[in-house]
């Protein structure tokens, strides 16, 4: 596995922020609107010129119906994963799923012992 710089990792964003959106046939008007950005924005975003804060990276996958980290993942990681790097990832996602699985738990069956 190779070492991501600042650089590269701006370009795997914008890369996935177009692949996601064209996917779902928004247009980067369309997506500046729904996440309350400007068009310029997106486009910089996309063309890796611009960063994202926080703040912009929830508006972007609250707008695209999507969770942050499929920005940052590279389309043909499932492919390239070496052992240690696919143990870590199913792990996290496992740890991921059973945290949401205790909160949905407390917040819609709160009098269940846990």
């Amino acid at each position: 596995m190779s070492v991501l710089k600042g650089n590269d990792i701006n370009f795997l964003f914008g890369k996935n922020l177009k692949r996601i959106r064209t996917q779902r046939k928004v247009s980067q008007l369309t997506l500046a609107n729904m996440a309350d950005l400007t068009h310029n924005f997106i486009n910089d975003i996309e063309n890796g010129r611009k960063w994202v804060s926080p703040d912009t990276l929830a508006k972007l996958s609250n707008a695209l119906k999507i969770e942050p980290y499929q920005f940052f993942t590279p389309v043909s990681t499932p492919l390239n994963m070496d052992a240690e790097f696919m143990t870590n990832y199913l792990d996290d996602m496992e740890d991921s799923f059973l945290k949401m699985v205790r909160e949905l738990r407390v917040r819609y069956l709160p009098d269940e012992d846990t």
